[in-house]
């Protein structure tokens, strides 16, 4: 690191709002660029930036880059913007399992009202109410189509962990989605996907 990159990390974890704005308006529109570049949309690029920025304030007293800080600000972004896609990824992958394997015979209306931006919601936040462990594990199983045996030995727990963790998952996920569909729709629970 120079002494300028030194200079301002110091200024910045000092509290020096203006070094900060400094730094914000000189990178942001090339990180927007460059986050364009991984995720193809401007807007959500946008939206990563902005957000790395606002958490680089908030948590600026363990600002403390090994690397420039011209490489540490392209690095994170680049971080950020995989993760965005790898966690968009697994929304879209449950949201088809959903649509794919639900019953053939629910009535064609109620299969109309699914929105998939509306599913994606949910499958979301049911996702992010989910244990860190328990969430991995459901991944594994419904997403990779892992068998409990060899998510046990890839995490190092015994079957029945996996087992337990399955079914508080496919709990929460009932719910969910029961509540989406309406009370009326009693077909959710025909979901190959939520049965063990």
């Amino acid at each position: 690191m120079n002494l300028i990159d030194f200079s301002t990390q110091k200024k910045i974890q000092g509290g020096d709002i203006r070094e900060f704005e400094q730094l914000f308006l000189r990178y942001y529109e090339p990180l927007c660029r460059y986050a364009c570049n991984i995720l193809k949309d401007m807007d959500t690029a946008e939206d990563i930036v902005q957000d790395f920025f606002y958490y680089l304030w908030k948590n600026r007293n363990a600002f403390s880059p090994k690397l420039s800080l011209n490489a540490y600000l392209y690095h994170s972004i680049r971080n950020n913007a995989l993760h965005y896609l790898e966690h968009m990824a697994v929304r879209q992958t449950y949201a088809n399992h959903v649509f794919d394997e639900f019953d053939e015979k629910a009535p064609a209306d109620i299969l109309q009202e699914f929105e998939m931006e509306d599913l994606n919601g949910v499958i979301d936040a049911t996702l992010m109410q989910l244990p860190e462990r328990c969430s991995t594990i459901f991944k594994m199983s419904r997403f990779e189509g892992k068998k409990y045996h060899e998510i046990a030995a890839i995490l190092s727990v015994s079957v029945k962990t996996v087992e337990a963790d399955m079914g508080k998952a496919l709990q929460l996920f009932r719910k969910s989605l029961e509540a989406f569909m309406g009370k009326e729709v009693k077909t959710v629970k025909k979901l190959n996907i939520l049965r063990k």
